[in-house]
């Protein structure tokens, strides 16, 4: 009886919370609240920088991330806003910040928190560069993929129960389920996302960067010189970015799509 009323509930779960992915329209399972969910991200992310002193403000690294990070935030504002969206808009308090690593790494949590590793520089070499990372990393956050591996957890693991009564209920493995789903902690913003995750955030990153004036064919050279790294040499964070043929052609092919949004300066 016990696994009936289970399943039935996952079953309730599953009819009335699904909702659809920006640009790509895939229909997507999430009981996560944004508030909660927010509220989890900003302590995970000011631990974080408790333990990794962020660079000074006057860090020309800092100047460049910012600069980038503002126009790609107003263009999601924008985003959201003609897209009937608006509303959501008021989730994100966007915050932009570098920390000294050699690891070649960037995210974004939700409620805008983006961090950008120095590693990564050497790799992104320019502005628009730069704005394919953090524009794919926004992404994802935009896209609430962290918050659909959340929510299929807590489907799976506990039942199809709402965050809310998890938090109440099991707050421990509650938090390791947030883990799970952001990296939090050792491994933040280090989780591979699932393929299609990888596929909706690259174009959702393109039309964000475009709307930002950065030219998306960047984005297809980015990924080009990234691919064409020897695997000895390659960084980790390609690691959690798989690179395919199927992967490079869709970018390519969403190229005039993207371009539909360039705003050029």
């Amino acid at each position: 009886m016990k696994f009936r009323i289970t399943a039935i509930s996952i079953i309730l779960t599953l009819t009335v919370a699904c909702s659809k992915v920006p640009v790509t329209g895939r229909k997507q399972f999430n009981v996560v609240p944004d508030g909660m969910i927010s509220q989890m991200s900003l302590t995970s992310y000011k631990d974080f920088l408790s333990q990794n002193p962020p660079l000074p403000e006057s860090n020309a690294s800092v100047v460049t991330v910012r600069a980038v990070g503002n126009r790609i935030s107003k263009a999601v504002e924008k985003f959201l806003t003609d897209n009937g969206m608006g509303s959501k808009i008021s989730a994100y308090s966007w915050e932009f910040n570098v920390v000294k690593s050699d690891e070649v790494n960037a995210w974004c949590l939700p409620g805008g928190k983006v961090v950008v590793y120095s590693g990564i520089f050497p790799y992104s070499k320019d502005e628009a560069g730069l704005a394919v990372v953090m524009g794919h990393e926004i992404a994802h956050a935009v896209a609430n993929h962290g918050g659909e591996r959340m929510s299929q957890q807590l489907a799976v693991v506990l039942g199809g129960v709402s965050l809310e009564v998890a938090m109440q209920q099991q707050p421990i493995q509650t938090r390791d389920l947030f883990n799970l789903a952001y990296g939090a902690g050792s491994t933040l913003g280090i989780l591979a996302y699932s393929r299609t995750h990888e596929y909706e955030a690259d174009k959702l990153g393109m039309v964000f960067m475009a709307m930002a004036g950065y030219d998306p064919q960047r984005a297809v050279s980015f990924w080009q010189d990234m691919a064409a790294i020897p695997g000895p040499a390659a960084p980790e964070w390609l690691s959690t970015h798989p690179q395919s043929q199927k992967r490079a052609k869709a970018i390519s092919d969403f190229i005039p799509e993207a371009n539909k949004y360039y705003q050029k300066p």
